[in-house]
């Protein structure tokens, strides 16, 4: 327990066509309620929604390998309002992108009063390819020269940066998963945005979190699925990471919080294979499986084998009066 509240663990994993949290900020509704209840960990997939953000001053915005490893035990975080944020831009990112991109951040500066505005241009082109898996329906890519993106993060901690927005160079994914605007499918670049955020967490140890950007900033007029929607009016998604980084609580090796605070975890039925789950499951903390969240996987309680340690619901409404 943190005081008297309780700590709650929400995850929906990116990339795996999550039917709720598998868009742009479409768990958001279902975390905020959590949080409402309880202290609040979440994946920035779970709030991140473009030009809009999810997340809330009682939520815990904790990326993914941190995720991993607070779980495990071998890492602890310490809450933390004040982050100085850096970003990382990607050297293959036009002028003219770039611009939007420096003018979103100082939007985001002046109307919030974030402590951003320090960033740095790899010194290389950092090389992102992405790819949706026709059979497995996961999104998964390679990122050619990860080390740029290392010291380019390792130069902004030096300048006394606290968090690490990275915002790389990706070519226009709709043509692979034209049933995304319509609330269908998988997230064509979630997978490698994970690969980048987990390579920077790993290395350093640091609240960080990716933003794509696309060359073609156009806003298209053409109706789309609310859930996808924040997606498709705004040229760049840079303003959620700016928030969530903002107040992402500090990565540490003692102290803090641990996993031994946590009392619950949620995560949709059929993915339930993340060592966070797999984690809790160690530790015998209570976990949720959540049926109406489906998934492009179908790694269930009964295939791992812990249904016996695994609280299923049908909904996450129903869930909401067990916590």
């Amino acid at each position: 327990m943190i005081g008297e509240s309780k700590l709650g663990v929400f995850i929906v994993p990116t990339g795996i066509g999550a039917s709720v949290g598998g868009y742009a900020g479409d768990a958001s509704p279902w975390a905020r309620k959590f949080s409402q209840k309880s202290k609040l960990i979440v994946n920035p997939n779970v709030v991140n929604a473009g030009g809009f953000s999810g997340i809330n001053d009682n939520m815990f915005y904790v990326e993914g390998y941190s995720l991993d490893k607070f779980m495990s035990g071998e890492l602890n975080i310490v809450p933390s309002a004040d982050n100085k944020v850096g970003i990382i831009f990607d050297k293959a990112i036009p002028e003219d992108v770039l611009n939007v991109h420096i003018n979103t951040m100082n939007a985001v500066k002046a109307v919030y009063g974030l402590d951003v505005g320090e960033y740095e241009i790899t010194d290389t082109e950092v090389g992102v390819e992405f790819v949706l898996d026709d059979v497995s329906g996961i999104s998964n890519g390679n990122v050619q020269c990860p080390e740029t993106l290392l010291r380019a993060a390792e130069k902004l901690l030096d300048r006394g940066c606290d968090a690490i927005a990275i915002v790389c160079m990706f070519e226009d994914p709709e043509g692979i998963n034209e049933g995304y605007s319509d609330g269908v499918g998988t997230d064509p670049v979630g997978g490698v945005e994970a690969i980048i955020s987990h390579y920077i967490s790993k290395n350093l140890l640091v609240p960080c979190a990716h933003s794509p950007a696309f060359e073609d900033y156009q806003i298209y007029p053409d109706l789309v699925n609310p859930k996808s929607a924040s997606e498709y009016i705004t040229p760049t998604f840079l303003p959620c990471i700016l928030i969530g980084l903002a107040q992402a609580p500090r990565i540490t090796k003692k102290g803090g919080i641990s996993v031994k605070n946590v009392d619950y975890v949620v995560a949709p039925y059929d993915a339930l294979g993340s060592p966070a789950v797999l984690s809790a499951v160690g530790y015998g903390i209570k976990v949720y499986a959540v049926k109406e969240n489906t998934t492009a996987l179908d790694v269930t309680p009964e295939k791992l084998g812990i249904i016996d340690r695994v609280c299923v619901v049908d909904t996450y409404e129903e869930l909401l009066r067990l916590v």
